[in-house]
């Protein structure tokens, strides 16, 4: 038998600004979509590490993300 000890998932979400809506607003949106997704992991209590947050050239925002996958313990990957 098998057991997970512990287990973390690395992602690169890349969050695209919308093209039918002035530049502005779409950049806001982006940045309030960011907020509102790691205030979804606080919510849930989701641990997770934010290893590269970046704002692209034309305002779009990439952030690298080592997070608890599923309920798995995270054991030492977040230290």
């Amino acid at each position: 038998m098998k057991r997970i000890k512990a287990a973390c998932i690395k992602q690169t979400l890349h969050f695209l600004l919308k093209e039918d809506i002035n530049h502005d607003l779409a950049v806001k949106l982006v940045r309030e979509e960011v907020d509102k997704y790691k205030m979804q992991l606080d919510r849930n209590r989701t641990q997770y590490k934010i290893l590269a947050e970046s704002v692209e050239p034309d305002g779009s925002v990439m952030v690298e993300i080592l997070k608890q996958y599923n309920t798995s313990p995270v054991g030492t990957y977040l230290d």
